[in-house]
């Protein structure tokens, strides 16, 4: 059986601004990669840590059956949440520890749902520091974000 893996990551102009993400999916032999598939999308108007929601939410709901999978993201807003504060803000009704609402509870609420169908394990790893499969959902994060992008506008040529 290969080993599955998502690598993801968000991507953000401006916070709140247009935003993207990416995702690759890879599943694995050993040391071979079986089989890839890469994933983006954006919205005109988001966040940073939105997109980076996108991004797991979007791995985990493109699985056909259930699977076991590693999502390894660059936010620990993320892997934080989903392995640690998710489990209190279910138990207080969708409330952080203060009583407040919980940021992008709706997000939260559809990655808790799309990660239920699986076994996931979650990784961290630091952004931008060359791991490439990392840098790889980074560039599909940029490319998720390009169509909502306002155009620069273009000099004058003489």
């Amino acid at each position: 059986m290969a080993d599955l893996y998502a690598y993801t990551d968000g991507a953000c102009s401006g916070n709140p601004g247009p935003g993207g993400w990416g995702v690759l999916l890879r599943a694995m032999s050993g040391d071979d990669v079986v089989k890839e598939r890469e994933l983006s999308g954006g919205a005109a108007e988001t966040t940073n840590n939105q997109m980076e929601l996108m991004a797991a939410i979007m791995a985990l709901e493109t699985l056909e059956r259930a699977s076991q999978i590693t999502v390894v993201t660059d936010s620990a807003y993320v892997k934080n949440g989903v392995t640690g504060w998710i489990h209190g803000w279910k138990r207080n009704g969708w409330k952080t520890a203060s009583k407040k609402p919980v940021k992008n509870v709706d997000l939260w609420q559809r990655l808790d749902a799309a990660q239920a169908r699986h076994e996931v394990r979650w990784e961290w790893v630091k952004g931008h520091a060359g791991h490439p499969e990392n840098e790889k959902a980074d560039e599909l994060a940029r490319a998720g974000m390009a169509p909502f992008k306002p155009e620069k506008p273009k000099g004058k040529t003489e």
